[in-house]
């Protein structure tokens, strides 16, 4: 129990990846948790090649049999989890033009779109955490961090002047991440009595393939937070909605 262990879906890429690393590098044992077996291992070879302890587990968010097998290779090797990130998310745009949202437009939603982001990025957090809760409630001071968006803020999104003012409606990703937000203070009220935090991170506009690169920040700086947040001492704040520069209006 001395050495943490932390588990990081999509970590095989963009802010996951830099999310273990950063956690590895800050003494942890990470689990790349990764739809693709080759690319999870790949990620996970280059963290032991740079002297850190990491391994892969195949896990697709969607998919209830990698899940529960991800939590039985976990409970198997290590007997516990101190770190969820439950990073792993999509926006819904199509491959070929990521930064297209008029396709999201709610009047044009296209409901299948709009079940798959939803079923990734909420239905995925709420599956992967209770196939792993029990690991858990086993550690010292568990962690759980849910990546989120400035996006996800009503406060901002409602606000026509704002930043988000100018911005095409999109129905799929932004509503996601605001059920992230909601699903999170839900665990951090359960999970309280049991030590475990759960927060909500926004990484910003970071350069990954989901905005084909195009964002301002690095993977690198996005997960700055999220670590942040993964190693949170036990007076440290619950149900809360955080990006670098502290609490995000809800």
């Amino acid at each position: 129990m001395d050495k943490k262990i932390a588990l990081v879906t999509g970590a095989n890429k963009g802010i996951g990846r830099a999310v273990a690393e950063q956690l590895a590098e800050a003494g942890m044992t990470v689990v790349i948790a990764a739809r693709s077996a080759q690319r999870g291992e790949e990620a996970a070879a280059a963290l032991r090649a740079a002297g850190r302890d990491a391994y892969a587990v195949t896990l697709d968010v969607t998919d209830p049999g990698t899940v529960t097998a991800a939590a039985a290779e976990v409970e198997a090797r290590f007997g516990h989890l101190d770190v969820l990130v439950n990073n792993a998310g999509i926006s819904g745009a199509a491959p070929d033009a990521p930064m297209d949202v008029r396709a999201q437009l709610p009047s044009l939603a296209d409901l299948d779109v709009v079940r798959a982001v939803f079923e990734t990025n909420v239905f995925g957090v709420i599956m992967v955490t209770n196939a792993l809760l029990p690991l858990l409630r086993r550690a010292e001071a568990g962690r759980i961090v849910n990546l989120s968006s400035d996006a996800a803020s009503l406060t901002w999104t409602s606000d026509q002047e704002g930043k988000f003012g100018s911005l095409p409606p999109a129905i799929a990703y932004a509503p996601s991440k605001t059920a992230v937000n909601a699903v999170t203070v839900q665990y951090a009220h359960e999970l309280r009595e049991h030590g475990i935090l759960v927060n909500a991170a926004a990484p910003g506009f970071c350069a990954t393939d989901i905005n084909a690169h195009l964002g301002h920040r690095t993977a690198a700086q996005g997960a700055a937070v999220v670590v942040r947040l993964a190693t949170l001492d036990a007076d440290g704040p619950t149900g809360g909605f955080f990006s670098e520069d502290g609490p995000l209006p809800w």
